[in-house]
This record gives C-alpha cells, sequence and structure tokens, in this order.
C-alpha cells in the first residue's frame, strides 16, 4: 500500500504468507513515541486491519529496545499545554491502543530490551507476545507524578487488578520471568530463539481459519472483555484522567524534574 512508504517513523512489510510486520525504527531515542509515530502507527493498524491480505501482524522494533514510552521532546510538550491539549492528546494515543487491541487480525508482538510505560501498553493490546527473557518492563509514571491511564484498561485486561495496583503505585522494573507468570507475556526465551519462536506460532496461526480466528478475538472481548464502543467511551475517562493530572502540581513537578534530569521531591 503506497501510504506505507510514506512513514518515517515505522516500517511496514508484508510477505506472501499473510503476515505483515510493522517496525518501530526509531533505535536512537528507544523507540519512544512521539506525536508522528503515534499517527503512523494508527494509520498502518487501522489500513492493516480492512487489508485482505494481511492475516497476521507482527509488531517489533530496531535496535536495543523495543519501547522506552514517551519521547522527552513530546514530554517537553505536556508542561506548557492546557488540561484540554492535554487530553485531545491523549485520546489520539487512545486511538492507538484501540487500532491495536481491536484489529480484526492476530497480532503477535516480539520484544526485547526495555517496555516502559506506553511500551508495556503496546504489547498488552498484543493477542501474543514473545519475548527475550532478558527484557525489562516498568509501568514507570508514577515516578513522574503521573499515572498510567490510557493504557490502564489494557494492562488490567493482562495482569489483573492485584498486579496492577501493585506496579501502577510502585514503578518497579520487572523482568521477563515476572512478566510471564503476570500474564503480559505469552512466551519468553533466548534472544536467539525468539524469530523461531515467532515463526512457530505463525505457522499454528496459519494452520486456522480466518474468520474462525476473527470471531474468536472478538468473542474473547464480547464475554470477558469491551466492545469497541464501551473502550471509546472508557477512553473519556482515562484521557480526562491523564490530562488533569499533567496539569496538577504534582505532575507539572514531576514533569519538570524530568526534563531538568533531577529527582522529584515530593511532599
Amino acid at each position: 500500500m503506497k501510504q506505507f512508504s510514506m512513514y518515517k517513523t515505522i516500517k511496514v512489510d508484508a510477505n506472501k504468507k499473510g503476515v505483515t510486520t510493522v517496525t518501530m525504527a526509531r533505535p536512537e531515542v528507544h523507540n519512544a513515541f512521539n506525536a508522528e509515530m503515534i499517527a503512523e502507527m494508527t494509520s498502518a493498524f487501522v489500513a492493516l486491519d480492512q487489508n485482505s491480505d494481511t492475516r497476521i501482524i507482527l509488531l517489533q522494533s530496531e535496535g536495543e529496545s523495543f519501547s522506552a514510552g514517551a519521547d522527552i521532546n513530546w514530554m517537553k510538550s505536556m508542561v506548557k499545554a492546557t488540561q484540554a491539549e492535554n487530553q485531545e492528546d491523549s485520546l489520539k494515543l487512545a486511538a492507538l491502543m484501540r487500532a491495536i487491541n481491536f484489529c480484526s487480525k492476530t497480532v503477535i508482538a516480539k520484544v526485547q530490551g526495555l517496555a516502559l510505560g506506553g511500551g508495556v501498553g503496546l504489547i498488552a493490546c498484543c493477542d501474543i507476545v514473545i519475548a527475550n527473557n532478558e527484557a525489562k518492563f516498568g509501568l514507570t509514571e508514577a515516578k513522574l507524578g503521573l499515572v498510567p491511564a490510557v493504557i490502564s484498561p489494557y494492562v488490567i485486561d493482562a495482569i489483573s487488578a492485584r498486579h496492577s495496583r501493585r506496579y501502577f503505585q510502585t514503578a518497579e522494573i520487572f523482568n521477563a520471568q515476572k512478566g510471564y507468570e503476570m500474564g503480559l507475556l505469552s512466551e519468553i526465551c533466548s534472544i536467539d530463539d525468539l524469530d523461531d519462536l515467532i515463526a512457530k506460532q505463525i505457522k499454528f496461526l496459519l494452520s486456522t481459519g480466518p474468520s474462525a480466528k476473527t470471531i474468536s478475538k472478538k468473542l474473547v472481548h464480547s464475554v470477558v472483555g469491551r466492545t469497541l464502543p464501551q473502550q471509546k467511551r472508557l477512553d473519556q475517562y482515562t484521557t480526562q484522567v491523564i490530562s488533569s493530572v499533567r496539569v496538577s502540581p504534582e505532575g507539572q513537578l514531576g514533569l519538570k524534574s524530568f526534563l531538568d534530569k533531577k529527582k522529584p521531591k515530593w511532599d
């Protein structure tokens, strides 16, 4: 598709077996999000959802890390933005998460290195997650006086309310084994075995009916999760939460301290 060639922050490649690879291509900043990457990834997943040649989407990244979350320059814009501007910005991230989570195609994540904040959110939106056993994860927003609001529905689905109550508040880093035990990750393996394990999952998926996979995914959302309209309504709440936190005194202190490379002094 012609639009894919115009992207600057991601790469989209399709093969003859119905597998399309979406690669985050900002390794110099550990594939951190900025407005352009969010827009391009949303555009790609919306297009692939409608692409009859695509049956499986592999989400991966270049470089040492899967995704370090928010880009520092993107975070700078949060400091001066109004609450309304922050909510509008957050709704764009929410649209990306919805596009991945409710995509009719099977989405597999290939994870290495760090996955922090929104990077964990991306993982939680995928159907199958294969990670290097040396990978590290963290919901680190609270260190900045913020909260993982937009990604919270998907993370809570993946790791349960109990674990979310802990990691949302402590912001501690956890390893791949812990991520696997909590349900964030489907499989963990050595970096050398990542491609083979993903190929095995793809082989399984290609042996099943395309419509059966789509219906199965919708079935899970309907039985234990949320429908797309319900998620859109929930996004209005989560984006309102993060936008109000960003402009609060604590959020402003945390963001400014981070940008100044200092530890915030909480009262």
